[in-house]
């Protein structure tokens, strides 16, 4: 997909919205909560997590750029020790790892060497000053926790398996329902889901924190390219159905900005239906947003609407 060379300007400020949905599944559990959908319990509305959105992006990256030496991704779902990545940066620069601590000059060093390195480093920052000291990077691309645009109702349903685990259990009679002289041939378990919801997320990218990290507008139009095509490439079981209902860009002419974020998002009005008192798909609602191209409300501003 081609991008216009304003939304992929890491010298302006970009705001953006993300509206999704999932049917049937479950967008991020809650690991206190038994992994149910995390929610807000005064007003069950469903919460997905800036951390969740951003590992479906470094997903995306690491399996579509993931040769590529500048789009490397430093938090690995693979098992692999962080202070191993830094080691990498002193290895490459010649600098001596040994002793309590490192060389100012060196974790300097180390630092520019992760952000040219390491995509997510570059747009999420990191903390990295851990046993091998490589400093700490602010990113300038941060998220929101995404919450739906209505409450929803998480079920916890039950779910059989034809497969034992353990092999005395199958040569066990084990309840009433069984035959006599057979053990166990079903396994029972739980399956933590919501019917439907449509979520509103909200992003924000800062050219004064890109500038220090060394974004280029390659750099941001892999971003946009993640955020429209990673639902295809995390499929699972568990979460469901997923898919990208509304991508909204609003650029700024400069890095400072012409409007309040706030005010820019609700420009983009997302609502039920009237009528509809249960929504059980993205039918269900309707979608107000402002013409694309230069606001007329904000001087300076201009949208892009990349979905929706």
């Amino acid at each position: 997909m081609k991008l216009n060379d304003l939304i992929t300007n890491p010298s302006l400020r970009h705001d953006f919205l993300l509206l999704f949905d999932v049917q049937d599944g479950n967008p991020n559990g809650d690991p206190d909560a038994g992994n149910m959908p995390r929610v807000d319990p005064e007003t069950m509305h469903g919460l997905v997590t800036d951390v969740c959105i951003k590992r479906k992006i470094r997903d995306y990256v690491d399996l579509t750029r993931g040769t590529d030496e500048r789009f490397k991704i430093y938090v690995q779902n693979k098992g692999i020790a962080l202070n191993d990545m830094h080691k990498r940066a002193y290895e490459a620069l010649g600098l001596q790892t040994t002793g309590s601590k490192q060389k100012r000059d060196d974790v300097t060093k180390a630092r520019q060497w992760m952000c040219n390195n390491f995509y997510d480093i570059r747009m999420f920052g990191a903390v990295m000053t851990t046993e091998v000291n490589c400093g700490q990077v602010r990113g300038p691309v941060q998220f929101t926790f995404a919450r739906s645009v209505t409450p929803i109702t998480p079920l916890d349903v039950s779910i059989t398996r034809v497969a034992i685990t353990r092999p005395e259990d199958a040569a066990v009679v084990v309840g009433e329902n069984e035959e006599a002289g057979r053990g166990k041939v079903t396994e029972m378990g739980r399956k933590a889901l919501l019917p439907y919801g449509l979520y509103l997320g909200k992003g924000f990218f800062s050219p004064k924190f890109a500038q220090d990290t060394g974004v280029t507008p390659e750099d941001l139009s892999v971003f946009w390219e993640a955020l429209l095509n990673m639902w295809d490439l995390d499929r699972s079981a568990s979460r469901g159905f997923m898919s990208l209902r509304g991508l909204y860009v609003f650029t700024h002419d400069n890095a400072v900005g012409r409007a309040p974020a706030h005010k820019l998002f609700d420009l983009v009005r997302v609502r039920p239906i009237p009528g509809v008192e249960v929504p059980r798909s993205f039918a269900d609602y309707s979608v107000e947003t402002p013409p694309e191209g230069p606001l007329s409300e904000f001087e300076g501003v201009t949208l892009t609407k990349l979905a929706g």
